[in-house]
């Protein structure tokens, strides 16, 4: 069959742009994975990555009706309030005359299926979990003109019931999957997958509930992964990032797993990025990785209050936090962290451990990283164990495309005060960073040398910022309105980075 596969045009947020889960690194490379399984079915596949060819939804559209495969299979990925266009996009197809099977795979699909097939006809299924193995069995049945219905891991509409008729089982052998397909060589980091799921349940975690709501790692062997490498690296690919939700996985096993393929790749001199959680390394690890070619590190910290991590269902300690960055800087790597400021059941004095514990560790010294860290907060999304759990308490308010965010009220009317003012500020900051005209546009930080003056003001105005919000929301029941606030705050920090004129938020 011709088939398409495609990755869709995103639209950049205004408020979530900085969001750690902006675009999950984790649907990277699905799209190709998808096309990779199809194609060594037999079928002609052509893979559509708007996100290298840079189109928008209009060209996509006229491309997809030029090429008008039998099956479009979109990697739909949740880009916030811009979203329902790809739903738009879908929907001038079929209005336009293509006459495909549409299916949709990936987190966003996987965890809102019932939604979407309830509410958007153009759809015509939906893959629920890994995509490859029922999107060619998907294939296989409409080639031959077969029911759909006992096809494991997709969902359907029949008779305007939404159906499913089991959910399909993780593939444990994840060496099974063809290496996925690429349109581009000319990235200066390709992304590699070294295993899929995680050992952990983290409350605002997609990951478990995407993998059938539960903990689940598979890691590929490391030949395997080296075989990859390498093949890229012949083409002239060097440096990598593991887009693992957790590269180095569980226990002894998944550090003698590392250890040998850090010993394979060793010769390829390459180099790599990776993410992990803090308990997971170790001196002799991290020289492993280092002697590899190992160069940057997402640490998924979360909290620095025990309350938050366990509430979060963390499963990891402050001890194993600072000790994993105190490694990592012995070994001359400088972590990037994931950190919770603000969950919906913060208190002041979670708050004030947060903010104590990014000081002791020495992690509010860069406005680029300072301005994320005062401002990120929990992310309740569709599928997460933190969304049932606000839900069943009559906390949550369905919120976003199809109800797929949840607004959370908090516990704390003081810590919400101190969230919308904070994170109006770092975005502020955030935002104007990427204007080049600034003193503190973004490339200026690129060199230390470079660096000027209200970069280090700005980034003290913030650190100040909190202490002050903290202080007041502790002493005061009787708060200043945010709206105020808001405007006052945004005087300060103009005056802070010293210009005359500046983009507002």
């Amino acid at each position: 069959m011709n088939i398409c596969v495609l990755e869709h045009p995103r639209v950049r947020s205004k408020e979530r742009f900085n969001d750690i889960a902006n675009t999950p690194l984790w649907s990277c490379l699905m799209g190709g994975y998808a096309a990779s399984s199809l194609r060594h079915t037999g079928h002609d596949v052509y893979l559509m990555d708007t996100t290298i060819s840079g189109w928008d939804f209009k060209k996509t559209k006229q491309e997809i009706l030029k090429l008008s495969p039998d099956i479009l299979c979109v990697n739909a990925v949740y880009f916030w309030e811009h979203t329902g266009l790809v739903f738009d996009l879908l929907n001038n197809l079929k209005e336009d005359g293509f006459c495909g099977h549409i299916t949709l795979f990936g987190f966003f699909p996987t965890l809102a299926y019932a939604a979407i097939l309830e509410n958007i006809a153009s759809v015509d299924s939906v893959v629920v979990g890994e995509s490859e193995i029922t999107l060619v069995e998907l294939s296989e049945a409409l080639s031959k003109h077969k029911s759909l219905s006992g096809i494991s891991g997709l969902c359907i509409r029949t008779d305007k019931v939404i159906t499913i008729s089991k959910q399909r089982s993780p593939e444990q052998n994840i060496d099974k999957f063809y290496f996925p397909e690429r349109t581009n060589f000319s990235d200066q980091t390709a992304s590699i997958l070294a295993s899929r799921g995680c050992y952990n349940h983290c409350a605002f975690c997609l990951v478990p509930s995407f993998y059938n709501d539960g903990p689940l790692w598979r890691g590929r062997s490391p030949e395997n992964i080296y075989q990859e490498i390498s093949e890229l690296a012949d083409k002239g690919c060097q440096d990598f990032y593991f887009v693992d939700p957790n590269f180095i996985g569980p226990g002894k096993k998944g550090k003698d797993r590392i250890h040998k393929l850090m010993k394979l790749i060793r010769p390829l001199n390459i180099s790599f990025g990776m993410e992990t959680r803090p308990n997971d390394l170790d001196p002799d690890i991290l020289d492993s990785l280092i002697s590899s070619g190992f160069k940057t590190l997402l640490l998924g910290i979360e909290s620095g209050s025990k309350s938050v991590l366990t509430n979060l269902n963390k499963g990891a300690s402050i001890n194993s936090s600072e000790s994993a960055i105190r490694i990592c800087r012995n070994a001359g790597i400088e972590p990037e962290v994931g950190f919770l400021m603000f969950v919906p059941d913060s208190t002041l004095e979670d708050l004030k451990h947060n903010f104590e514990f990014l000081q002791k560790n020495n992690l509010l010294d860069r406005l680029e990283r300072t301005a994320n860290l005062l401002s990120h907060r929990q992310l309740v999304l569709m599928g997460t164990s933190g969304y049932r759990m606000f839900e069943k308490q009559g906390r949550l308010k369905k919120a976003g495309v199809l109800g797929f965010e949840g607004e959370v009220s908090y516990q704390d009317n003081r810590v919400k005060w101190v969230s919308d003012l904070m994170i109006h500020a770092c975005l502020f900051v955030l935002e104007n960073m990427e204007q080049p005209e600034s003193p503190i546009y973004w490339q200026l930080c690129e060199n230390e040398g470079k660096r000027s003056i209200e970069f280090v003001k700005t980034n003290d105005c913030l650190v100040d910022l909190f202490k002050r919000l903290l202080a007041d929301a502790g002493k005061s029941a009787l708060l200043s309105p945010v709206s105020i606030m808001k405007e006052d705050i945004e005087r300060e920090l103009l005056s802070v980075i010293n210009i005359n004129s500046f983009p507002s938020s």
